[in-house]
C-alpha cells in the first residue's frame, strides 16, 4: 500500500523536473532569440541610418554643384569673369534643419585660394640664392617663413622646399639641402620617398624636416591635385597666402601689416584685374613678372565640407570638386564618422 502511494509522488517530481527544464530552455532561447533580434535590430538601423546620411551628404554634393555651375553661367555672362568671395557659394554655411531631427550644413572653399605642394617639383639648380628656386618655390619659401606657431628662417625654408621637391621628383638625385632614398631608408621604421606627385596634403606628414607643427601649421593653406598646377586666385587666397606674394628675388614674406592692407582693400571694392593687384604699393614697384605666372582671377578646384546629425550620430564628408565651363565633377571624396568632435577651424558650430 504504501510503495503504491509513493509512486505518483515520484512520478510527479519527475515531471515537475521536466517541466522545470523545459522552461528553463524555453527562456534560455527567447534570451537568446532576444539578443539576436536586437543584434540584428541595431545592424538593419545602423545600415538604415548611413544610407540616409548618405543621402543626404550626396544632396549636399549636388547642391553646391548647381551653386558653382550657376555661377559659371553669370561669369561666362560677364564681361570680367571672376571668382571671389562676396560670390554666393562662399557665403558662410548655415545649419538645415532635417524633417527626421538632426542638421545638415555645408561649405565650399576655393582650394586655388590655397598653395599647390605638386607645383614644387622641377629640375634642381645649383646655389641657395633665390634665383636658383623657380616661382613656386620662391612663394613657398616665404610661405614657411610666414606660418604662426612654427617660426623659421630662410635657410629652413629653402630645407623643407628642397625636400618636397626632391619627394615630388622621380629621380634619385638629392638636391643641396633635400633628401631622397637614402635618408629615409635610414630612418627607423624606413621608408622610401614617393617620387611621384602627392596625392594627399597628409603626405607633408612623412617628408624629411617638415615636424607636427609645421604641418598642422600648413594644412589650411595648402593643397594637392596630380593634375597641371592651377593658379592661385588672388581674389579668395587666405591672409597667409597672400603674405607669400612678394616681388621676384625677395625670399622675405611681407610684414603682417603689408598683408593686412592689401586684404582690406580687396575687401573694399577688391582689384579690377590681375594688373591692378600687382600694382600695390607694397610691391614697391619692383618686378613682379614671375609671381603674375602663378596667379589668376578664376577657379576651377573647390573643397566642400559638409556635416550631417541623423538620430544623434555625426558624419562628415569632403568632396573636390573641379568645374569646367558649367560641368562639375567630383574628383575625390573622403567620408569620416565621428562622435562628440569639435568643428573644423572656421566652420559653424550647428
Amino acid at each position: 500500500m504504501n510503495s503504491r502511494s509513493a509512486r505518483p509522488k515520484r512520478q510527479r517530481g519527475v515531471a515537475l523536473v521536466v517541466a522545470l527544464l523545459v522552461f528553463a530552455l524555453c527562456a534560455t532561447l527567447l534570451v537568446a532569440l532576444q539578443r539576436d533580434f536586437l543584434i540584428n535590430y541595431k545592424r538593419v538601423s545602423n545600415v538604415l541610418l548611413g544610407a540616409q546620411r548618405d543621402a543626404y551628404l550626396r544632396g549636399a554634393e549636388e547642391l553646391a554643384a548647381r551653386a558653382l555651375a550657376l555661377d559659371a553661367e553669370a561669369d561666362a555672362a560677364s564681361d570680367v569673369p571672376r571668382d571671389s568671395l562676396d560670390e554666393i557659394w562662399a557665403q558662410p554655411p548655415q545649419p538645415y534643419p532635417l524633417d527626421e531631427g538632426g542638421w545638415l550644413i555645408g561649405g565650399l572653399e576655393d582650394l586655388q585660394g590655397r598653395f599647390n605642394l605638386n607645383s614644387l617639383g622641377g629640375a634642381p639648380q645649383a646655389g641657395e640664392e633665390a634665383g636658383a628656386y623657380s616661382a613656386p618655390q620662391q612663394i613657398f619659401i616665404r610661405l614657411l617663413q610666414s606660418i604662426e606657431g612654427a617660426e623659421m628662417d630662410t635657410f629652413a625654408a629653402q630645407t623643407i622646399v628642397e625636400s618636397i621637391a626632391d619627394w615630388i621628383d622621380p629621380d634619385s638625385e638629392p638636391r643641396l639641402n633635400g633628401a631622397e632614398a637614402p635618408y629615409y631608408i635610414g630612418l627607423t621604421p624606413s621608408y622610401r620617398p614617393a617620387d611621384r606627385p602627392m596625392a594627399s596634403v597628409s603626405e607633408l606628414r612623412a617628408v624629411a624636416n617638415v615636424t607636427p607643427e609645421i604641418y598642422e601649421a600648413l594644412r589650411p593653406l595648402v593643397t594637392v591635385w596630380p593634375q597641371q598646377p592651377a593658379k592661385i586666385n588672388i581674389h579668395t587666397a587666405p591672409p597667409g597666402v597672400l603674405q607669400a606674394l612678394n616681388v621676384d628675388g625677395n625670399l622675405e614674406p611681407l610684414r603682417p601689416g603689408e598683408v593686412q592692407a592689401i586684404v582690406e582693400r580687396r575687401s573694399d571694392g577688391g582689384f579690377t584685374d590681375l594688373a591692378e593687384f600687382l600694382q600695390q604699393p607694397e610691391f614697391n614697384g619692383a618686378s613682379t613678372a614671375q609671381i603674375s605666372e602663378m596667379l589668376g582671377e578664376t577657379s576651377s578646384y573647390f573643397l566642400l565640407t559638409a556635416r550631417v546629425e541623423i538620430a544623434d550620430r555625426e558624419a562628415r564628408r569632403y568632396s573636390v570638386l573641379r568645374r569646367e565651363a558649367d560641368v562639375i565633377t567630383v574628383i575625390q571624396r573622403l567620408d569620416a564618422s565621428f562622435y562628440d568632435l569639435p568643428p573644423s577651424p572656421g566652420e559653424n558650430q550647428p
